[in-house]
């Protein structure tokens, strides 16, 4: 489970965040959504423990990232935009090195089979990272992952840059992970991706919650609709 509670940053005079409350149950995915600004990657860096709070508290499977980071990093996978790679180690290489920063050990067989089942091709799992298109790269940091058997994953800004295709791919892949019981919380500005995927979206403005909505049932164009009522610059 992730779960924020009262949690609040400023940065100076800025308040980046402010009282933000979110529970992400096992097996939910929660799109974080909001303009540039609105406080998603203060609260992923939170969340991951790069920042602490001015106020308030995160947890990652019960674990206080502020008391315990160390052991909060086990149960967390986090993907950033861009995945910290490797460029000359092989995508097996890739995962058996941070695997076992991680304590933990796998087969090479068990390594491949990881790389395939995060949806890289067979015939990739030993060719140089520094070959891979954005997606491929995106699907290692999958792998890496699911590997460390993660109870929450976080992703910031996951499919930026990548094509419908394999913005697709990655799409069903975090719902892979989610339906197998990891708690998912991604930061988004696709608003169609998040509305093929999320089981919630919130959406912040200035730091605060300003929204929460069950995108069941809804188009694309209806939460586009609602998103752009809710972030309206104040005239």
């Amino acid at each position: 489970m992730i779960l924020t509670k009262d949690l609040s940053k400023s940065f100076g005079k800025t308040a980046a965040l402010q009282s933000l409350s979110l529970e992400v149950k096992p097996g939910e995915v929660l799109g974080l959504l909001g303009p540039n600004g609105a406080g998603k990657t203060t609260t992923i860096n939170l969340l991951v423990g790069f920042l602490e709070p001015d106020s308030g508290s995160v947890s990652i499977d019960g674990i206080n990232v502020v008391e315990k980071p160390n052991e909060a990093r086990q149960r967390l996978g986090y993907i950033s935009e861009n995945v910290a790679l490797y460029p000359f180690l092989t995508a097996r290489e890739n995962v058996a090195h941070f695997t076992a920063l991680a304590g933990l050990k796998f087969s090479k067989d068990e390594l491949a089979q990881r790389l395939t089942a995060a949806g890289l091709a067979s015939e990739a799992v030993d060719r140089r990272v520094s070959t891979f298109s954005k997606g491929m790269r995106q699907k290692v940091g999958i792998a890496i992952a699911t590997s460390k058997q993660a109870k929450a994953l976080v992703l910031d800004e996951p499919a930026s840059g990548l094509d419908p295709q394999a913005s697709h791919e990655l799409s069903a892949l975090v719902r892979k992970v989610a339906d197998e019981g990891a708690s998912v919380l991604m930061a988004t500005h696709d608003l169609f991706r998040a509305r093929e995927t999320c089981d919630r979206v919130v959406i912040l403005k200035g730091g605060k919650l300003v929204r929460e909505l069950d995108p069941a049932g809804m188009t694309a164009n209806d939460l586009e609709g609602i998103y752009l009522e809710q972030t309206e610059p104040e005239s």
